[in-house]
């Protein structure tokens, strides 16, 4: 507890009236308040909003960009809901999630279920924060605690602290280290929040005036670090840079000088790294990889021993395994970033076409779609991603000459859901010319039907190589 808090409790105390009843009573709510001490059940309010990348976190954008600040905001927030969960276990407490932005739909899938959900009312913080406390105490609440998501450094003793003060207090507040408040609590609803020059150094300063000036009993918990701006997360993680990719992009190739450039290309952002795994080409792959500017690494060949070798070189926190021949679709970090949103997906891809036009390809684009959305299926033309931690956990794609993606994918649908992003990413169709469209197809369906039986990969590589004989045109 900090001693300036407890000389600021004397000094109101001292001179404490208490508020009138006109200055509890919300005029817009035309009922009055009964009795603050009646024995019903407390509420924990969570302020907070729907992450969008480029919307939330904006101070932090210049250091993590928009989809990594985005990324930064869901984790705190689940970590505070996470320590707000444990402390409300085995407690009559209702925990409210106060949102702005998405919906509850959208809220429910990413927070969970057993939450009071309420969006934020219109107009400043203030006002928001008043219309929250204002419902809370009109539903029967005797103490209500409203908190941000954006404090790294909250445990369940600062909770339990705040709600035992308000037992002899009528409000308790935990200071930022930015000159705000982590935390308000109130027993009245009281509104302390008018005129606060919201966003500056003196908040803090400011909503004890008011409070003073209201006659309210208040206390100071102890300071915390408030996640605002770029300084804020250095001081929290000083051995961290704020340059750390979101996502990587892993292309394994092999003699792919003439698709490398695109696939580079549409994977470009500031926000992701990219890396080609180069598998020992003949052509000038790698060169054309590090005239674009990116990170090349050279190793044997085969595709999952390319992908995992990329995989241990990379810093972001999702991979992304992109074929050398596919070019992703505008905005798909986005994609990624709001697919990733539901906690039980784990992995994804996106949806499948090529850059042919002949009909039959379009049956194939639409089986494959089924194959992908009802049995979670897609394959690594598609684009699989996922979390670092999830590919760890799975040990990576198994190193088998043919259908890596495949077992890779089952491994991954036996731990959690495989969602399909909600955009295309276009494979060439050079197989499929090559080869003719029923053809592959055939022996698409011939592999996959050995891979669910339990063939060995001996047996699925010779079934490969024999797809690859006979070479014949589209008819």
């Amino acid at each position: 507890m900090r001693s300036h808090g407890d000389s600021v409790s004397r000094g109101l105390a001292a001179s404490r009236k208490i508020p009138k009843i006109s200055n509890i009573i919300s005029a817009k709510s035309g009922s009055p308040l009964g009795d603050p001490r009646r024995t019903s059940r407390d509420r924990l309010i969570i302020f907070s909003r729907y992450p969008v990348p480029g919307r939330t976190k904006t101070r932090l954008i210049p250091g993590l960009g928009p989809v990594g600040a985005a990324d930064l905001h869901r984790r705190l927030t689940e970590k505070t809901l996470e320590t707000v969960r444990q402390f409300s276990r085995n407690r009559d407490l209702g925990v409210e999630i106060c949102f702005d932005g998405g919906n509850r739909y959208k809220i429910r899938k990413w927070l969970g279920a057993g939450l009071i959900l309420s969006r934020q009312s219109p107009g400043d913080l203030g006002n928001r924060m008043h219309a929250a406390f204002l419902r809370a105490f009109q539903s029967g609440c005797p103490r209500v605690i409203l908190i941000g998501t954006d404090i790294p450094g909250l445990r369940e003793r600062h909770l339990r602290e705040a709600l035992e003060t308000l037992k002899d207090y009528d409000m308790v507040l935990g200071p930022s280290t930015d000159g705000g408040y982590w935390l308000i609590g109130l027993r009245y609803p009281v509104n302390v929040f008018r005129s606060i020059p919201w966003g500056e150094r003196t908040v803090l300063d400011h909503t004890v005036s008011q409070a003073n000036s209201l006659g309210l009993k208040l206390r100071l918990l102890d300071p915390l670090v408030d996640i605002d701006t770029p300084a804020d997360l250095r001081s929290w993680m000083p051995d961290q840079g704020l340059q750390v990719p979101y996502l990587s992009v892993i292309i394994p190739a092999l003699n792919e000088e003439a698709n490398i450039h695109k696939a580079i290309h549409s994977a470009r952002s500031e926000e992701a790294e990219i890396i080609v795994v180069d598998g020992g080409s003949r052509d000038r792959t790698a060169a054309r990889a590090l005239e674009k500017g990116v990170k090349v690494l050279r190793g044997p060949p085969g595709r999952a021993r390319q992908q995992n070798l990329g995989a241990l070189a990379c810093h972001g926190g999702i991979l992304l395994f992109l074929h050398a021949d596919t070019v992703l679709p505008k905005n798909y970090i986005h994609l990624i970033f709001d697919t990733l949103m539901d906690p039980r997906v784990i992995a994804g891809g996106f949806r499948f076409r090529t850059d042919a036009v002949h009909p039959f390809m379009k049956v194939i684009e639409a089986s494959v779609d089924i194959r992908s959305r009802l049995f979670q299926l897609p394959y690594g033309d598609q684009g699989l991603f996922t979390r670092k931690s999830i590919f760890t956990a799975v040990k990576g794609f198994p190193e088998v000459p043919v259908a890596e993606d495949l077992l890779f994918v089952r491994g991954l649908r036996r731990i959690g859901r495989i969602k399909i992003a909600p955009a295309y990413a276009t494979t060439s169709a050079r197989r499929w010319h090559k080869l003719g469209l029923l053809r592959t197809t055939f022996f698409n369906i011939l592999i996959l039907s050995g891979c669910f039986l339990g063939l060995s990969p001996e047996r699925l590589t010779f079934i490969h190589r024999l797809s690859m004989k006979k070479k014949r045109p589209v008819q």
